[in-house]
């Protein structure tokens, strides 16, 4: 009996609020007087917070050991992704689409996602202790190297972007909510796996506030009336176009290095990930006011809808296969 793809609701969610961004936009518009900017500035430091209470540091230490895998993810997350966006920047750097490729290579530069990479790699039978490894430990690379591949460009671009400013917002509001969290994690680690599953709604509802805050901006401005269906296609072919390119390059470099499958399926899955969550959070840390975030947002939606949605498909099949690594057939 096949199994049915399940819709992710977190998907559902997102659409639902660009929805009500474009039809009621009247909590987030530039009038309201409810701080809506200042509840998300609240809820991201405690997403981090919470972050850091489930990071367990003698886990992290014991991941270290596989640490060929390691290095091949987080080379493919942080390097070979904004690479391959980089190599069009000539093409892009006197266009009227600039803005454009800037929100690729700020998709590109962003860490792998946590939760779904480990649910993935988890219904794929995959390695599931490196998956939380490198999953968590990406996220923290992030704080540190996302910020300066944006910088190469972003500065050029803008007169009041600073590089420092950026550091400091970062230092404030996402690592020293994680390094509580990680001093805390002893006495509260408990709590946290306890709830984790609110605690991870909770993460998710905040995002969609700041999706709701970005979009409704953007909607004000106008700016989604400049991009045409055409684009919108030439965008999504874009999206599915890295996502492929990265997913089979993993694959054969894992086969190269005489991998097992179950440590190709972790690094595929987690290699190709990028995490929504510091997506909108660093997007309204990095960019100066200038920027319409809903644009920058666009692709980073677009690539986690499809991620998820592919991944998915992948970890339903895998997880047939039998000792050998093969695929188990089934007559029912």
């Amino acid at each position: 009996m096949k199994k049915s793809i399940k819709i992710d609701k977190f998907v559902v969610g997102i659409i639902l609020v660009i929805i009500l961004a474009y039809f009621f936009p009247g909590l987030a518009s530039r009038e309201s007087t409810v701080p809506l900017d200042t509840i998300s500035g609240i809820g991201i430091s405690l997403i981090f917070f919470f972050y850091g209470l489930k990071l367990n540091p003698e886990k992290i230490r014991h991941g270290l050991k596989n640490w060929r895998l390691h290095i091949l993810v987080q080379s493919f997350v942080f390097l070979i992704f904004p690479l391959l966006v980089i190599v069009f920047y000539p093409l892009f750097k006197s266009s009227d689409f600039l803005h454009i490729w800037l929100a690729f290579l700020f998709m590109a530069s962003l860490p792998s996602t946590v939760s779904s990479s480990v649910v993935m790699v988890s219904i794929a039978k995959g390695n599931i202790p490196a998956a939380i490894f490198n999953a968590s430990i990406s996220g923290l690379i992030g704080i540190v190297v996302t910020p300066l591949w944006m910088g190469i460009f972003l500065e050029h671009q803008s007169g009041d972007f600073s590089l420092l400013d950026v550091y400091t917002s970062l230092i404030l509001q996402i690592l020293l909510p994680v390094f509580l969290g990680l001093l805390l994690h002893r006495y509260l680690g408990g709590f946290a796996t306890r709830y984790n599953s609110y605690l991870t709604l909770f993460d998710k509802l905040v995002i969609l506030l700041i999706i709701y805050v970005s979009f409704v901006h953007s909607f004000e401005d106008g700016i989604f009336d400049s991009v045409k269906l055409e684009q919108l296609v030439l965008i999504y072919s874009g999206v599915l176009a890295l996502f492929f390119l990265v997913y089979f390059i993993i694959g054969r470099v894992s086969k190269l290095l005489k991998f097992s499958t179950e440590d190709t399926i972790t690094a595929q899955f987690c290699g190709t990930k990028k995490s929504l969550v510091h997506g909108t959070v660093f997007s309204s840390i990095l960019f100066p006011a200038s920027f319409s975030i809903g644009i920058i947002l666009l692709p980073l939606m677009l690539f986690h809808v499809t991620q998820i949605f592919i991944i998915s498909i992948v970890a339903s099949k895998v997880s047939k296969r039998d000792d050998t690594g093969g695929i188990v057939t089934s007559n029912q």
